[in-house]
């Protein structure tokens, strides 16, 4: 294997909602936006963690589609509801 092309497609889809859960924008400023951050991503890791672990404890015919489809329903259950940090804010605006 020398591109991600190369890896079986339930492999890349289940990479694809690792990363889409994870990648959660950066917080305003703002000390509740911060915690709201640290919260969902806290949430979103776990949830990742979680599910990996199961998948390695065991696989079965399936399990790449079904530990795809939990990690793609715990993070919906978190959404990012904080106020993202935008570079062209300035200090005066909040």
């Amino acid at each position: 294997m020398t591109r991600l092309t190369d890896l079986p497609g339930e492999v890349t889809t289940l990479l694809t909602a690792v990363v889409e859960a994870l990648d959660i924008p950066l917080p305003s400023n703002d000390e509740d936006d911060e915690a709201a951050h640290y919260d969902v991503l806290d949430e979103r890791a776990a949830g990742v963690r979680i599910a990996l672990s199961v998948l390695l404890e065991g696989a079965y015919y399936g399990a790449l589609k079904d530990t795809t489809r939990y990690i793609r329903e715990r993070t919906a259950q978190h959404p990012v509801t904080y106020t993202p940090f935008r570079s062209d804010r300035t200090g005066a605006e909040g």
